[in-house]
């Protein structure tokens, strides 16, 4: 298998194609403050740069059920991609974070993003099951702890759709057309695209 090191020019050139994620609002913000803290205190101790691997996984089927439908991937990467801190998102933080926070910190954020990290994954798309790892993160340790609640959030709501959407197809049978229209109620364009994933045939 041929292999690229992290951050190398054709790495970063395959890396800048990647369209950024659906909703605009999927930033480096879209955490919580308990994630700004930790990784201060890491940057503080000196310790960012050490090597974290942390695991995605979950404790029990949504509805009841005996399977979930793993969807989201295709944002994490968008999201991993597209990594980086703009002005107006380090000022906000600056903001928010203690007075007695240093201004090396803030640079440390102005000037980080994910080419030192590895996302290993099952395909969207997967039949998953309790306490299975479908995602796996690697990388400098306040890098990755910023990664975790995105990730959560870009991944818990696609699958649960489309677990959903999987469980009406089993209940209709594969002779009927299914048509969603989660467009009108949920989030951008991810409803349809998730139901789609678990089964659907189309959206309205």
């Amino acid at each position: 298998m041929d292999t690229v090191a992290n951050g190398s020019k054709e790495e970063g050139n395959r890396r800048s194609v990647i369209a950024r994620p659906t909703n605009p609002m999927v930033t480096p913000l879209l955490s919580d403050f308990y994630q700004f803290n930790m990784a201060y205190a890491l940057w503080k101790a000196g310790k960012q740069n050490e090597r974290a691997v942390f695991d995605l996984y979950f404790r029990t089927n949504p509805f009841g059920g005996e399977y979930t439908i793993f969807a989201g991937l295709e944002e994490c990467i968008r999201f991993v991609a597209n990594f980086r801190f703009t002005a107006e998102e380090i000022a906000f933080i600056q903001a928010y974070l203690p007075k007695t926070c240093e201004d090396g910190f803030l640079d440390y954020l102005r000037g980080i993003d994910c080419s030192d990290v590895e996302v290993y994954a099952v395909s969207e798309g997967s039949v998953v099951f309790p306490k299975v790892p479908l995602l796996r993160v690697e990388g400098p340790i306040a890098v990755v702890l910023l990664l975790e609640t995105p990730f959560l959030n870009l991944i818990n709501y696609a699958s649960l759709v489309a677990t959903n959407a999987a469980r009406h197809r089993f209940v209709a049978g594969k002779s009927k057309l299914l048509l969603e229209f989660g467009l009108r109620r949920a989030q951008v364009v991810g409803a349809s695209k998730y139901s789609y994933i678990g089964g659907f045939d189309a959206t309205r």
